[in-house]
């Protein structure tokens, strides 16, 4: 994999000086027309060797580009914060815009490289992660991420000098560490790994870049040009507004009126006094396992409420925060998205809420917007819809890996029984704000929607966040079974 990077290119003074004036020039103007035309973002990973240029080349883009539309980041050991959350968290914040570009030093390739190189986990659990991540960037490239991936490589000799030339000046002695020095000293097992992660990760959409870095000027050219060649390129079927086409398989068809919905008793008999006791009992249920250290030290709790418009959402999220320390969740209620996350892949805005350790985060509908309005109401395409099942299981898995206890409630009722509730809330002066134009309009699309969340249902209920489906014509009935699910579910975790 890396031969071709250890053969020692050079390029002389002349030659460089040369080269660079007009490459400059043309990586700004691409980047202008980028920032002009806001229809995609690049992210650069730089990833390599220690010693081989990172660090410089990442300034040096800085230098040649206009510093104000690049984002970069150097990412080092997760602070506290960042390890209460997902592995990916920190970088799913630091994503472009589009119309920005972003160069991430030390990216969501570092850690698990190292963690092989140091036998941390197991072989299963590093292919695992590489699996993660090729989806992950996958997902990005699809949500129309420019992705250019640089991996610097130095051949051990090289190495050992860089290091040793580094030490020396006292300008960049602080650069060399000791951990440094620790993976020089296992740079065969270094290298291996990194080969694997590579190949393992390297695709038609993303591939890598391998950089000999034992040259600066050969260094900083290749990177420019190559980074210049993919910006151009998509710049390119920008402007022809060129998209690949994506198709998708169809779905089964529909052979009879059987479905998840359907076959639902969605009135079940629950008193008052009946529903009252319940609830006082599993209120102060839920109150004492959210505050158990168990579940404060090792988990956090997310709640998607998914419903059809007037199923009672509000009003079964209101007796679950009731029983909570105040501070200690918030609600997120999810509409149409904002310019700012139009402007980034469609998971982002649900990421920037992921609860820390001990903490609730309720989201009043989510990510499933994608396969439910999206895709009924056209917002996306066939091709986008389909993919993002996979996409949200692999979400939800990474929440459930870092300790954090989804639990999905879809609150169904039946068409007759949301007009009565639709008609009683506009005969109250006091609701009349919950019923909307669109919500008529959504009536029409009824059967749609029912075929929608069947899918849904089919393809994301999983063992570590499976859908619970609440029968929701009574009120009662349906906050109670609410409750003891978020109850039963972390009471079974913290076991």
């Amino acid at each position: 994999m890396f031969e071709s990077a250890e053969l020692g290119h050079r390029t002389d003074k002349e030659e460089y000086e040369a080269a660079v004036p007009p490459l400059r020039m043309a990586l700004l103007d691409a980047q202008y027309e980028i920032l002009e035309l806001k229809q995609f973002a690049v992210v650069v990973l730089i990833n390599g060797i220690d010693g081989a240029g990172k660090g410089e080349t990442m300034n040096l883009l800085d230098e040649w580009m206009d510093s104000r539309h690049i984002e970069g980041w150097a990412f080092d050991q997760p602070t506290a914060e960042e390890s209460e959350r997902p592995f990916m968290w920190r970088f799913w914040r630091a994503l472009p815009p589009r119309g920005k570009i972003g160069v991430m030093f030390n990216n969501w390739y570092s850690q698990p490289i190292r963690d092989r190189v140091g036998r941390i986990g197991s072989k299963a659990r590093f292919e695992q992660r590489l699996g993660e991540i090729r989806r992950f960037e996958d997902m990005l490239t699809q949500e129309g991420v420019l992705l250019v991936k640089f991996w610097f490589h130095l051949p051990k000799s090289g190495q050992k000098k860089r290091l040793r030339e580094l030490e020396k000046d006292p300008r960049t002695r602080w650069r060399v560490t000791e951990r440094d020095w620790h993976f020089y000293r296992q740079y065969a097992r270094y290298r291996d790994v990194a080969a694997r992660a590579l190949r393992q990760t390297s695709t038609g959409n993303a591939p890598w870049m391998i950089v000999d870095g034992s040259d600066p000027r050969f260094r900083a050219l290749f990177v420019g040009r190559t980074l210049l060649a993919a910006l151009q390129k998509r710049l390119e079927a920008a402007r022809r507004k060129h998209a690949p086409r994506q198709l998708a398989p169809p779905l089964p068809p529909l052979i009879d009126r059987r479905n998840l919905l359907d076959s639902l008793v969605l009135r079940r008999e629950m008193g008052k006094k009946e529903y009252e006791e319940a609830l006082e009992s599993l209120q102060g249920r839920l109150a004492l396992l959210t505050r158990e250290a168990a579940f404060r030290s090792r988990h956090a709790l997310a709640l998607v409420f998914e419903g059809v418009d007037a199923a009672g959402k509000g009003g079964a999220i209101r007796r679950v925060t009731a029983a909570l320390d105040i501070r200690q969740y918030s609600v997120v209620p999810v509409s149409a998205p904002t310019e700012e996350e139009r402007a980034q892949p469609y998971l982002w805005r649900f990421w920037r809420h992921l609860p820390a350790r001990g903490k609730t985060v309720v989201f009043d509908r989510s990510w499933y917007g994608r396969v439910l309005v999206e895709r009924v109401e056209g917002f996306c395409s066939e091709a986008d819809w389909m993919r993002a099942y996979a996409e949200i299981n692999d979400f939800e898995d990474q929440l459930a890996d870092a300790g954090i206890i989804v639990i999905k409630f879809w609150l169904a009722i039946g068409k007759d029984e949301q007009l009565a509730r639709f008609e009683a809330r506009e005969a109250e002066p006091h609701k009349r704000f919950k019923i909307t134009a669109e919500d008529w309009r959504n009536r029409e699309k009824w059967d749609d929607y029912v075929r929608a969340v069947c899918d849904m249902v089919d393809r994301t209920s999983t063992e570590r966040a499976p859908w619970t489906l609440v029968e929701a014509e009574n009120k009662y009935f349906a906050r109670i079974k609410v409750l003891r699910t978020i109850c039963e579910r972390i009471e079974a975790e913290l076991a």
